[in-house]
């Protein structure tokens, strides 16, 4: 199977436990904003937020060097049980200390909601841990599987816990740690877990090891937490909870984005590791920066297009502010994504050293913009920061990875992909109904005619199926 084949099945494979998850986020979206309070979404969101930060603290990211160093020993059972066992027992026994701190922390919150959220944060942490071993074990589809299924109960739960039941806040939070037992159970009994795990395996050595390259990854995830979460906490000191209310409601639909690139991420991290010794790697991760560059192009503009739509179906509730933030949010994407990309390429060389250091840079840039920008255009200040951030870390990271790996960049098309998606978010934030309906015809001429290489693949393959069964 060539490589290009083989990035594309796995894609496709990790795209099922994305694409669901987001979908199911989606609908339990009106439910959510429209139940709770802003004060109980605001709380609800920033929980959410905060997962991101608490889990590379409690486990110093051994979840990420699992999945690499599962990939290398796939073949040597003992390795592989080892590196298994080690992770797993130093995340339940850090996860423990932490979640007892953490408890401490939240004092300000009612016992109850204090339980359920480090209920929720141990469950998440050691599912987190196990579907990373699931996916070093080569195992993509009960990824897939997994991550699918814990959002799903979620969605069901909170229309029954917060919808029927007015649960509120603790019918969410209940909602959110059921559903994630819920998927770790699957994830330990059908990936064969337990039977992995021995004892006798535990190495102080190892362990070394695996931390010893997780660790760069720490300041690397907590850049990121201060990426997302600065801004909320900017605005709730300058503003106010209803404002971080706001911006959160606004995040929801550029994150949509991100199901074209985070599959494609989570793919594309296998392939680049499995590729960076191959003699062609520079043409390779060139052609293939190309053609993601087109493809997420292509649906960005489907997205700016549809945003309109999308607003007045998902947004409930008093968050007209949100709808003016969406055009930065969707360009940082875009940047987000190129810089995932590249991303990918630093672990695939193990230079996790130097994906941290140009996330905190970024982070850092985030958090001044935000800071100085704040008292004058209010609101606003969050979403311009996150784009400038963003903008940063790609153009950043283009350059610096040619220092260990070179790429050939199409800076022609890069800039003119840029200039009509800019254009396009000019447009729709006026928000004027005809200059929707333009936005629509530009971004589907647009997707279309870069894509068409990928359009007329698609089209010529089904012809084909089409005459294979007939001629059957």
């Amino acid at each position: 199977m060539s490589r290009e084949t083989s990035l594309a099945k796995n894609t496709i494979i990790m795209s099922i436990g994305t694409v669901l998850p987001k979908l199911a986020m989606l609908i339990t979206l009106p439910v959510i904003t429209a139940m709770l309070t802003k004060a109980e979404y605001g709380t609800y969101d920033l929980i959410t937020t905060l997962v991101s930060l608490f889990l590379p603290v409690a486990t110093l990211q051994v979840q990420t060097a699992a999945f690499r160093f599962l990939i290398d020993c796939n073949d040597d059972k003992k390795q592989r049980d080892s590196v298994v066992t080690n992770v797993i027992g130093f995340v339940i026994l850090s996860s423990v200390f932490s979640l007892s701190i953490l408890y401490l922390a939240l004092y300000k919150l009612s016992a109850v909601i204090r339980i359920l959220i480090c209920v929720y944060f141990f469950f998440d942490i050691l599912f987190l841990t196990v579907i990373q071993v699931v996916r070093g074990l080569s195992q993509p589809k009960l990824y897939a599987l997994c991550t699918s299924v814990q959002p799903i109960v979620n969605m069901l739960l909170v229309v029954v816990l917060v919808y029927y039941l007015d649960g509120g806040l603790v019918g969410a939070l209940i909602a959110m740690a059921a559903s994630v037992i819920v998927a770790l159970v699957i994830a330990v009994m059908k990936g064969h877990i337990f039977s992995k795990i021995n004892i006798k395996l535990l190495s102080k050595k190892q362990l070394k090891e695996i931390i010893d390259y997780s660790w760069p990854m720490i300041p690397n995830s907590l850049s990121m937490w201060l990426l997302h979460f600065s801004d909320r906490l900017v605005l709730l000191r300058f503003i106010g909870i209803d404002a971080t209310a706001v911006y959160g409601a606004a995040n929801k639909i550029p994150s949509i984005y991100s199901l074209a690139n985070s599959a494609f991420t989570l793919a594309w991290q296998e392939n680049a590791a499995i590729s960076s010794k191959d003699d062609d790697v520079a043409s390779y991760y060139g052609k293939m920066f190309d053609n993601i560059l087109r493809i997420l192009a292509g649906i960005l503009a489907m997205l700016i297009a549809a945003t309109p739509l999308l607003f007045l179906i998902l947004i409930r509730g008093d968050y007209s502010e949100a709808y003016g933030q969406m055009p930065f949010l969707l360009m940082a994407m875009f940047f987000s994504s190129i810089s995932s990309f590249l991303g990918g390429i630093y672990v695939a060389h193990k230079k996790t050293k130097n994906v941290g250091g140009t996330t905190i840079i970024a982070s850092v840039i985030n958090l001044l913009v935000d800071l100085v920008l704040v008292k004058y255009i209010g609101i606003y200040a969050a979403s311009v920061s996150t784009l400038v951030s963003y903008l940063f870390l790609a153009v950043y990271r283009m350059k610096n990875v040619q220092n260990f790996q070179p790429i050939r960049y199409n800076y022609v098309n890069m800039s003119l992909y840029i200039l009509v998606l800019v254009i396009m978010c000019i447009v729709s934030w006026f928000e004027l109904w005809y200059l929707d309906v333009l936005n629509i015809v530009l971004g589907t001429i647009f997707a279309l005619y870069i894509n068409r290489e990928l359009v007329k693949s698609m089209f010529a393959m089904m012809k084909k199926r089409l005459m294979n069964k007939k001629n059957d």
